[in-house]
Formats: structure tokens, C-alpha cells, sequence
């Protein structure tokens, strides 16, 4: 079977002949009769009609005495768009990498090194920021242009979810496979974050776990004190366990919550607002117990990952995580309470949002379900429910 070779448009190549020849003082005719072509050649060229051959651009060289990429040249199959710059500040030391996507009406421009020290050396980046070397530390918020190494069309279908359940990760690999779908940008933040993040419009989907202290139902009452008045669907991801993850054989035979006061334990905790957070505080309080009497308290990692690697290389004696989290790093689980993690969505993006409609139908699928629950902690029985806000 042969190979065939697809075109490439005209459009694509940059064409310098004519200011070349203008240049050298050369009419079409001059130039023709020097390297043996027609007028009629020279006219089609210069006006972008068709292609020279090779040998007919190796002539129009020789008799401009330049080289052949100085008349014609593969044009970037990149494009350069406006957007805001948002996540962390950035340091400009160099080319920056960046996750490009459309949210709304509006195009959000985030650092590929804010996704964590991990995601910044296996995922691919949307573009380059432009001018970054020049301008010193950006703010955030801040308009930036952006040279796209993605087409454009690709980035208008990609969805960006904050939130911290690192199977999101799991699900943007089976949106891949699906021909034609939309791409997945993790961002890892804890639940309040998240929904800030949402209301600030940077990303597409809110990840969120938050148990409701009173009345100890999963999200709904966080929704609506916090996005009240705002049109959102609520749909369940999953439901999974949270708890203590500890070394590996427990080797401080931690049974609760209330051990960590011990003077021979640390922990390591979550940001403020984050869902395992808020059930460490919510759990301490119940033990009679605050923040200040736990070794570590203060120290803060920024996610379920970070605390788990934290506490297997010894930082640490626990952290709040979750059994999929603990077995990736060989520790042990003491489990606190089951939860729901939702995912809370912009009700126009369910139907009009190529992405986000891919992602919920991928999500219900039985062999995705199932390897999500081989996880470990994960009950994925109510999967890409919508619940009543």
C-alpha cells in the first residue's frame, strides 16, 4: 500500500518572492527570463496560486542569489490568541507552558505548572506564553497572548475541572480514546477553591466534597448557601470513603481522630476549605479537641497526592486521604465517614458544551465505573446522577 500525502494549504506557506525580486530591482519578466520559467509562472506564484516545484525554487534562488528559505518557508501551524492568565503567579525565567481553554465567553490562559510538579512533566501544553522572557512576574488575572501549539478547534472543546479527586485524571484518559471528543484539564484544589474558581469562571467543573456538619448531607447545602441563585446541575462522580492515612503496619497504632493530640504524632493538613479540611475540623471539635494541640496543623499540602507522599517519606505520622490515595503510596487507612464527590457544572455547559456532554456520557460507561472502583474506597453506583439542588 502506498503513502499517501496530503496537501499542504497555501495558506500555510510564507511567500517572500516578490519583495525579494522587488528588492533586487527585478520586473516578473526579468526574473522569468533569468531562471528559466514563464511570466505567467512568476505571476502565479507571487500570487500565492500554487506551489513552485522544488527544481523551480531551487532557480528563482539562483537568480535572486539567495537561498531557497528565504524566498519560501513552512508558515506556523500554530495561531496566537488573547486570554487571561490565571492560577498562580509566574515567574518569567523563560518560555512559559500553558493550558489554553474557553470557559464561557471569555478564554482562560493557566500554567501548565500549576497542575503540580507532576502533571508539568506528562502533560502537554496548549501553547507558549508570548513575551514572558521581556515582561518579568505576571499577576493573575492578567491578559496575555498566547502562541497555540494546538489548533484552535481542539482547545474550544477542551473542559477544565478543579477539584481534588485524582481519578479525574483517570477519566481524561478515557475521554481520549473517544473519537472527536473534547480533552480534560485537571486542576487540583480543595473543594472551596474549587467552587470559587467556578464562580470566578476559570473553569468548567467544580469538584466538590464537603459534608454539611448539621444535617450531614454531602454538598447540596454547601451549593446552595454558596451559589445561591446561580443555574447549576449537581452530578455524583462518586462516592467514596475519607480517613487517615497512615504508614504502612500503622507503627503508631493510631485508632481516631483523637490520637492525633499525642505528642509522638504529626500530621499533615489540607489548605482551608478544603473537604478534607473541613472533616478534620469537623472531627477534631467532635474529640473535644482544636487545631492547636495537633503537631503539624499548620503545615499545609495541596492535595489528597502531596499528603500521601508526605507521610510515606516519613514527614509526617497521618493526613486526611482516601484508600485509593493510601495504596498508591503502600500506607494503611483508617476510615472516618463516607462521602459523595460531586461535580458541580454551569447548567448551559451540560447540553452545550461538547466536552462537558462527552465527559458525563463517558463517566456512566461500565468498564470506566469499574476501574475507577478498582481503585480502591470507590462506589460508583450512582455515577452521573443529578441531584436535586
Amino acid at each position: 500500500m502506498g503513502i499517501q500525502h496530503q496537501a499542504e494549504p497555501l495558506s500555510r506557506f510564507e511567500n517572500r518572492l516578490k519583495s525579494l525580486r522587488v528588492g533586487r530591482g527585478l520586473s516578473q519578466g526579468q526574473l522569468a527570463d533569468s531562471a528559466g520559467v514563464t511570466r505567467q509562472a512568476i505571476y502565479a506564484i507571487e500570487d500565492n496560486q500554487y506551489l513552485p516545484t522544488t527544481m523551480v525554487a531551487l532557480r528563482l534562488a539562483s537568480a535572486l542569489g539567495c537561498r531557497v528559505e528565504d524566498l519560501f518557508s513552512l508558515g506556523s501551524t500554530s495561531d496566537v490568541l488573547e486570554g487571561h492568565l490565571i492560577g498562580t503567579d509566574v515567574q518569567a525565567t523563560g518560555p512559559i507552558r500553558v493550558k489554553v481553554a474557553r470557559v464561557g465567553d471569555r478564554m482562560v490562559v493557566l500554567p501548565v505548572a500549576s497542575l503540580g510538579e507532576t502533571l508539568n512533566f506528562s502533560v502537554g501544553a496548549d501553547g507558549l506564553l508570548m513575551g514572558a522572557a521581556k515582561s518579568g512576574p505576571r499577576r493573575t488575572s492578567s491578559r496575555v497572548r498566547v502562541q497555540l501549539l494546538r489548533d484552535r478547534r481542539e482547545i474550544e472543546s477542551q473542559v477544565v475541572i478543579a477539584g481534588c479527586d485524582p481519578a479525574i485524571y483517570l477519566a481524561g484518559d478515557y475521554l481520549r480514546r473517544r473519537p472527536a471528543a473534547g480533552m480534560l484539564v485537571g486542576w487540583s484544589m480543595g473543594s472551596a477553591a474549587a467552587i470559587e474558581a467556578l464562580k470566578r469562571r476559570e473553569v468548567h467543573v467544580a469538584g466538590l466534597h464537603v459534608v454539611d456538619a448539621r444535617t450531614g448531607e454531602s454538598n447540596l447545602p454547601y451549593v446552595r448557601r454558596n451559589l445561591k441563585g446561580q443555574d447549576v446541575t449537581v452530578v455524583t462522580f462518586a462516592s467514596w470513603q475519607q480517613g487517615l492515612m497512615v504508614k504502612k503496619g500503622n507503627p503508631k497504632h493510631l485508632r481516631g481522630i483523637e490520637e492525633l493530640a499525642r505528642k509522638d504524632i504529626t500530621i499533615v493538613n489540607r489548605e482551608t476549605g478544603a473537604g478534607a479540611r473541613l472533616l478534620l475540623d469537623q472531627k477534631l471539635t467532635a474529640a473535644g479537641l482544636i487545631g492547636r494541640q495537633v503537631n503539624g496543623y499548620q503545615r499545609v499540602a495541596g492535595s489528597h497526592l502531596e499528603v500521601a507522599r508526605l507521610i510515606a517519606e516519613g514527614q509526617a505520622d497521618a493526613g486526611i486521604g482516601t484508600p485509593a490515595v493510601a495504596q498508591s503510596r503502600g500506607l494503611d487507612f483508617i476510615e472516618l465517614q463516607t462521602e459523595r464527590y460531586d461535580l458541580v457544572i454551569p447548567t448551559p455547559y451540560v447540553s452545550l458544551h461538547r466536552g462537558v456532554a462527552d465527559l458525563l456520557d463517558m463517566m456512566t460507561s461500565r468498564t470506566f465505573r469499574a476501574e475507577v472502583e478498582a481503585l480502591g474506597g470507590y462506589d460508583m453506583r450512582e455515577t452521573g446522577k443529578v441531584q436535586a439542588v
